[in-house]
């Protein structure tokens, strides 16, 4: 047995790794589009005069379908039930079905003066290609993540899932840092969004790479009893309640809602807070913010390692957590108003961002079994697009315009909307608070239960 299982493709280090690098180069595609639109906040202010209530009505589309009709979960249970080469396959096509119609939304003037269901029809267009993107986004992201525990089980699994999302963060950088840039170069808020659905289309094919990958993968392990179907049984709906009465998992959900919570909102506003409380130019708003996911590319990799050699994963949440209240206290005083205190706030966060993720997502392997794993980590994602991607975006645009409206400013001519920042970062602050206290939770039930979050990730 231990022979044959010697001799599968998953023990070359080659096939391990090439097969990451094509998984992270489709998921870099993705968040490049997922971020797109966060720089381009003022300038859609100005060319398509949304307001920032229909900004965040657009930002929390991307959770619509995937919160309200459980296509996330259902896309858990394909992908236990289908295998990633069909699940991965249909995360593309819907990406690119998505990001199509957002682009045609942005790029048209049939929508001009219309509206659908008393939302402009511009903003519902646009929010219902966002909103189909988001499914394939996030089922993207669990097929990713799956792909990773069975390639990586016994090898370098935190590392492979750090590297994984310091890849994926590269496309959020580009897009932070170069999409107002582009969209002033093409005088259009739509130029940016062209690129994306090009890089989806290639992100796709490179995907169809990998399907052949995943089949010699599969023949490799016939018959040697490592594979999926040597699992002690196949995955039923039944297995849902089984992962939910586990309290460790519940700690991990609620804990990655919460994070990130007061993550990729924050990320949605960062470039117009940059504008508004640290006065920097409406075409570099982007920069400061495009730090935060290049400084987490190294040090992804770094705590990665470190949690696959040395364990501490509880630990390594916990300060996490801890530091991004640090962060958000820093962006909440309203005296602290200089670009230098953005820029190292921005450099923390980067840390903390880098922290939670490479330890979160290689500890639920620990508590749930293989063919469970697509489900566990579509309810843990399901509950993260509820919050932290539907819920409080929107309540943040609802804040800004109910409460923090202070005047107008101009901007190349054009009147547009000054706000006040502090309460929105007030609420990303409360989030940080609360993510700890579950951090703290989770460690104590980890001494508890026995789980090993603490113990590392390799054994080969």
């Amino acid at each position: 047995m231990v022979e044959a299982v010697a001799r599968t493709l998953r023990d070359s280090k080659a096939a391990r790794w090439t097969s990451l690098l094509i998984v992270s180069f489709t998921m870099l595609c993705g968040y490049y589009v997922a971020d797109i639109m966060s720089p381009l906040k003022p300038m859609i202010e100005q060319e398509l005069r949304w307001t920032s209530t229909q900004y965040g009505f657009f930002t929390g589309a991307y959770a619509w379908f995937n919160v309200f009709l459980a296509m996330l979960i259902f896309g858990g249970i394909i992908l236990d039930r289908m295998g990633s080469r069909f699940t991965g396959v249909l995360a593309g096509i819907l990406m690119v079905v998505g990001c199509g119609a957002k682009y045609w939304a942005l790029r048209t003037h049939a929508l001009d003066g219309g509206t659908i269901l008393g939302v402009h029809a511009q903003v519902m267009v646009a929010s219902l290609g966002y909103a189909v993107f988001g499914v394939g986004i996030e089922i993207c992201g669990i097929t990713a993540t799956k792909i990773i525990a069975r390639w990586f089980r016994g090898y370098e699994m935190a590392l492979a899932m750090g590297l994984q999302i310091s890849t994926a963060r590269i496309g959020t950088a580009i897009a932070l840092g170069l999409g107002a840039p582009i969209a002033a170069m093409f005088h259009s808020v739509a130029a940016p969004v062209l690129i994306g659905l090009v890089l989806l289309g290639i992100g796709l094919i490179a995907y169809l790479l990998y399907c052949g990958m995943d089949r010699r993968l599969d023949a490799s392990e016939a018959g040697t009893g490592a594979g999926p179907a040597a699992e002690e049984e196949a995955f039923r709906l039944s297995d849902i309640g089984a992962i939910l009465r586990i309290r460790a998992f519940w700690y991990v959900a609620v804990l990655c809602a919460l994070f990130y919570s007061a993550v990729f909102p924050f990320l949605k506003y960062a470039p117009d807070l940059m504008v508004q409380k640290f006065h920097v130019r409406d075409s570099l708003a982007g920069l400061i913010p495009s730090i935060l996911p290049f400084a987490t590319i190294p040090l992804t990799i770094v705590f990665g390692n470190f949690y696959d050699r040395r364990g501490k994963g509880a630990s390594i949440m916990l300060l996490g957590a801890g530091l991004l209240v640090a962060v958000h206290v820093a962006f909440t005083v309203p005296l602290w108003s200089s670009w230098i205190v953005a820029l190292v706030a921005t450099i923390v966060l980067g840390f903390a961002f880098s922290l939670v993720p490479s330890a979160m997502w290689p500890s639920v392997p620990r508590m749930i079994p293989h063919r469970q794993l697509g489900t566990a980590y579509a309810l843990i994602f399901w509950l993260q697009n509820l919050v932290a991607l539907w819920g409080i975006p929107y309540l943040i645009g609802w804040i800004l315009d109910r409460f923090c409206i202070t005047g107008e400013r101009v901007v190349d001519g054009v009147r547009t909307v000054a706000y006040d920042y502090t309460i929105p970062m007030a609420v990303f602050t409360v989030l940080g608070i609360v993510s700890v206290v579950f951090a703290l939770l989770l460690k104590a039930e980890d001494r508890k239960a026995g789980y090993g979050l603490e113990l590392p990730c390799r054994t080969k």
